[in-house]
Order: structure tokens, then C-alpha cells, then sequence
């Protein structure tokens, strides 16, 4: 975000970019939480569990309705690690993929400790949040990616034989850094996923995720994000099988109503790109949010990630005020979500008046530290 964000930011433009960074995370969140109650189901599963339609509605997981897994708590601490990256540029030192590592290795902590820990100043107000400390079925990918200081990058990834959908479901917030360029942006997100899975197709994926949902933030089309992150994987090697996806995921829009065997298909093998593919399918065929996420979770692969993954296109496309409001009622953690995502763009509209060369606020340095 260069200096002149004063004459870019007008009032309409920053209350557009707040509501579609809400709506990309609240979206992720509530796509998560409809399909956790079917994860490690196949659809007859889903219909005798949930009845003939299937999973229609928010449903029990983890003993509760609204329940959020792994994928929305890796997602903030993604938004957590891009405000800190943001924050920590005033001292020169410049690297978000190392924020995101720390951000990443906070929430580990979460996944370890039985409680947030008072006397880590550094850790910032996110990883003091109580209801964050419960485990959600996270892959072994993950602790082990980023179980260590070491952090994987695309030259020398972390779990390279490693290509399921866990990063590219974090990766949505890159795509809300909308004054960044595309291929920055694609970077970005390729370079924190190869931390935990180092698989082209994975990392790829993530990229190509992020790319489509700041091209969602910015205004564009669901079809023309998709057809720029298709044209910025071209140069990379290994990006057959996403770019195939992909292609597949804008063709199958035109072979008639959607079904749950047609999701099926798109994802295939359940591996990052076929589930990136299907979530783009099925936000571009859904009549609405409602409807959208309801194909993303009724099927026979994964359901909580993609869910997720389409949450997070219909949040970017649409906004907040078009996610189904009895789905937000009932959203595990929601407060901090909207605090988070309200922090994440008032950072980006307003950063230099929150540290910058006229001073600092204390209050948002304690929540957000430079260390």
C-alpha cells in the first residue's frame, strides 16, 4: 500500500473494501463451519445423516452448531501475520513471508498449549483468544510444516510430497492486499504455503486462490479473476494440473444444472486444485450465497474445505451483507473474525495515521507488535 492511500481511500471505497474483507473471512468461516458436520462423509452418508436433501443447514460438529475447524483458524492467523508484516515495515525489515511463519507458528502454539500464554508480549492480542485453543482435526502436514523454526520455502519446501487443499484454504487474505499487483500477490501466497505443503500442485493452488480472490476484492468478475489467475500460472512450472482444473471448473458452468456428482468430479482426488476448481464452480452456479455453499459441502470429498473455499469467493464477491444472516448468528467465534477483519482494513486504509511518521498508537502497537 504506497503513501498516497489518503487520495485512493475515499469513504465509499474503504466501506467496500471493509465489507468484502468481512464477507471473504466470515464467508470462509461460515462455508467451514456448514461442512465440518460432513468432513470424512460421502453424500449417501451426508443424506442418511441429514436427510435426503443433505446438509442444508448448520449442523453439530465438535459439539455445537457453527463450530469453525483448522481451516478458519489458520485463515486469521494469516490476516494476524499480513497486519504485523504491515506493521513491522516502519522498522526496514521487510519479509512477510517471515510474519506469516510467526503467525502461523502462534497458532501451533494454539494447537499445543492449554491456554493463551499472558506472558508472551509479542504474541499480540489474536493468539490471546480463548476460544482459538481447540483442536480441530488440523493435518499432520501442518504441525509438521511448521512444527520448527525452519521455514519451508518454494526452493526448499516443507512436506514436499504434500498437496491437499489445507493451504490454499488459509490463503484468501492475500488476496484482500487489493493495492498490491496480482503476480505479488500470487508470490506471496505460493512462499507461506510451501511452508506445509510443498508439492507444486499445492503451493500452485494457494497462488492461484489468492489471485482470484484479490481480483474479487477489487471488483472483477468471478470469470475474469479466474482467467487472470490462469494466465499468471502459465510461467510457473508444475502448473498443469491447477490450470486444468481450473478450465474444468468454467466448462462444467455450461453443461446444465449442477448436481452434487458434478462437484464430485471437479474435485477429483481431493487434492488442492480440484477443490480450489469445484469451490469456483460452484460460486459461479450458486443463485446465492445460501445456495453456493450448499453445493459446496454435499458431495463426496471434503467438505469443510470447500466450503470454506467457496465461502471465501462469495464473501470477496459479494460482501457481508449477502451471507446468510441465521448462518452468522450461529458462528463460532464471530466477534473476533469482525474484530480482526476490522482491524485488517482499517491497517490497509488508514495504516500511516496508526504508525507512521506522525506517531504511533500504543493501543494498536500492543495489539499488533513489531517484534
Amino acid at each position: 500500500m504506497g503513501g498516497s492511500a489518503g487520495a485512493v481511500w475515499g469513504r465509499a471505497e474503504q466501506q467496500d473494501f471493509r465489507s468484502r474483507v468481512r464477507g471473504t473471512l466470515l464467508g470462509t468461516a461460515v462455508g467451514d463451519a456448514l461442512g465440518a458436520p460432513a468432513d470424512g462423509l460421502d453424500l449417501a452418508a451426508i443424506r442418511e445423516a441429514h436427510g435426503a436433501q443433505g446438509l442444508t443447514d448448520l449442523a453439530p460438529a465438535y459439539g455445537r452448531r457453527g463450530a469453525v475447524t483448522h481451516l478458519t483458524q489458520l485463515t486469521l492467523f494469516s490476516v494476524d501475520g499480513l497486519i504485523r508484516a504491515q506493521v513491522r515495515r516502519d522498522t526496514g525489515a521487510w519479509h512477510p513471508p517471515t510474519d506469516l511463519h510467526r503467525a502461523y507458528r502462534r497458532w501451533v502454539a494454539t494447537q499445543r498449549d492449554w491456554g493463551p500464554d499472558l506472558r508472551r508480549k509479542d504474541d499480540g492480542w489474536l493468539a490471546h483468544e480463548e476460544w482459538l485453543y481447540v483442536r480441530r482435526d488440523a493435518p499432520r502436514a501442518l504441525l509438521l510444516g511448521l512444527g520448527d523454526e525452519t521455514m519451508g520455502t518454494p526452493e526448499a519446501p516443507k512436506n514436499p510430497g504434500e498437496h491437499g487443499p489445507e493451504a490454499a484454504a488459509r490463503s484468501a487474505p492475500f488476496g484482500l492486499l487489493v493495492g498490491w499487483e496480482p503476480q505479488l500477490v500470487a508470490q506471496l501466497a505460493v512462499e507461506c504455503a510451501a511452508q506445509t505443503h510443498g508439492h507444486p500442485t499445492g503451493y500452485l493452488t494457494a497462488g492461484a486462490y489468492a489471485v482470484v480472490v484479490h481480483g474479487l476484492a477489487r471488483g472483477e468478475s468471478l470469470d475474469a479473476a479466474v482467467q487472470r489467475a490462469l494466465a499468471l500460472l502459465a510461467a510457473r512450472p508444475g502448473h498443469e494440473p491447477v490450470v486444468d482444473a481450473l478450465r474444468h471448473a468454467l466448462g462444467a458452468v455450461r453443461q446444465g444444472l449442477p448436481t452434487p456428482a458434478r462437484v464430485t468430479g471437479l474435485i477429483g482426488a481431493g487434492t488442492a486444485e480440484g477443490l480450489v476448481a469445484a469451490a469456483v464452480y460452484c460460486a459461479l452456479v450458486g443463485e446465492d450465497v445460501r445456495h453456493g455453499l450448499r453445493l459446496a459441502v454435499n458431495h463426496d470429498g471434503p467438505s469443510a474445505a470447500t466450503g470454506a473455499l467457496t465461502g471465501g469467493l462469495l464473501g470477496a464477491l459479494h460482501g457481508e451483507t449477502a451471507l446468510p444472516p441465521a448462518w452468522l448468528a450461529e458462528l463460532e467465534g464471530r466477534p473476533t473474525v469482525l474484530e480482526l477483519a476490522d482491524d485488517f482494513a482499517m491497517e490497509m486504509t488508514q495504516g500511516p495515521a496508526l504508525h507512521g511518521p506522525a506517531g504511533s498508537s500504543p493501543g494498536w502497537l500492543a495489539r499488533y507488535p513489531r517484534a
